[in-house]
């Protein structure tokens, strides 16, 4: 058997997780992304260089976001396997496991299903508006937990599989520059007039980063709901993303429920396609059933990671 890297980070983030303490002392290594791409916005994205500099200026940070952690990684993995030799996994695995996210998605979406459960709406929307971008303070509270299920899918791809995926197909180095590359489109990749032209390269490099991983996370969520593959293959493309509407329409064709179709951004109505053909009255007990599905999904990433350990 090969070294079981990818299991065990996937075994330690389930145990773990990024603990609150560690967080407050240490922050997380995405926030080190974050500082270096605030900083070259500050520098970069200026009215003064127009729209095709800007664009330009743009690729030059992402390029250089790659370069530094791509290459800050590979020598450090370098080192630890000349170092460590057959035990080098241990401390891969402790580096590779912050780059995960399925205990804090989990821990994060819980507490919406709770309020809902308590009929605290006021709650809900608090809990739900951690970790949405739409305006949640009108919604009522289907839309909360549509807004949870909705969220609780595209992470899985996002937080989950594609850093699982490029774990396994780039090592440590293909894990964070997944990462920093992701938390670069999370911040600068946006259509607003300020980012479109300086955000073209973050937003582009997370979307082919996503391709694969985007469907494998569809099929990972039928395969565990045992069903939904109808609404996955109709329905994907009613997304503006190309690849979050594979996660969220096999997670509403498994449960049966519509998501996505009219949201509101920054006060303004954006009237989106629906996703699936199900109820469009979500409830907290929805997102326990998605939460379940989830789990289910997060065990099967297991399963392979250990095969594939285990063919190497």
């Amino acid at each position: 058997m090969a070294d079981p890297v990818a299991l065990v980070a996937l075994m330690l983030d389930a145990a773990l997780g990024w603990p609150n303490r560690l967080y407050r002392w240490v922050g997380h290594p995405v926030g080190g992304f974050a500082r270096l791409i605030a900083l070259c916005e500050r520098r970069w994205n200026r009215p003064e260089f127009g729209d095709q500099g800007r664009r330009l200026l743009g690729m030059v940070s992402v390029l250089l976001l790659v370069a530094l952690v791509g290459g800050g990684l590979a020598i450090i993995e370098a080192f630890l396997r000349s170092m460590m030799g057959s035990l080098v996994w241990i401390a891969l695995a402790l580096l590779a496991f912050p780059g995960l996210a399925q205990r804090s998605l989990f821990d994060h979406v819980r507490p919406v299903a709770r309020r809902l459960a308590e009929r605290d709406l006021p709650g809900a929307r608090e809990a739900v508006g951690r970790i949405v971008g739409r305006d949640v303070d009108n919604l009522d509270a289907a839309g909360v937990a549509r807004a949870a299920i909705e969220s609780l899918a595209e992470s899985f791809c996002d937080g989950v599989v594609a850093p699982l995926f490029w774990l396994l197909v780039g090592g440590l180095p293909g894990l964070w520059i997944y990462k920093a590359v992701n938390t670069a489109d999370s911040l600068i990749g946006h259509r607003e007039s300020r980012w479109r032209a300086y955000g073209w390269a973050a937003a582009r490099l997370d979307d082919v980063l996503n391709l694969v991983p985007a469907r494998i996370s569809g099929v990972m969520l039928c395969i565990a709901g045992a069903g939904g593959w109808r609404t996955l293959w109709r329905d994907h493309g009613n997304h503006a993303s190309p690849n979050a509407g594979w996660p969220e329409a096999a997670m509403a064709g498994g449960l049966g429920l519509r998501l996505a179709g009219p949201l509101r951004y920054d006060g303004v109505v954006l009237d989106k396609p629906w996703i699936g053909s199900g109820r469009i009255d979500a409830t907290g007990d929805d997102i326990d059933r998605a939460l379940h599905l989830y789990v289910r999904a997060c065990g099967l990433l297991w399963i392979v990671a250990g095969g594939i350990a285990w063919l190497r």
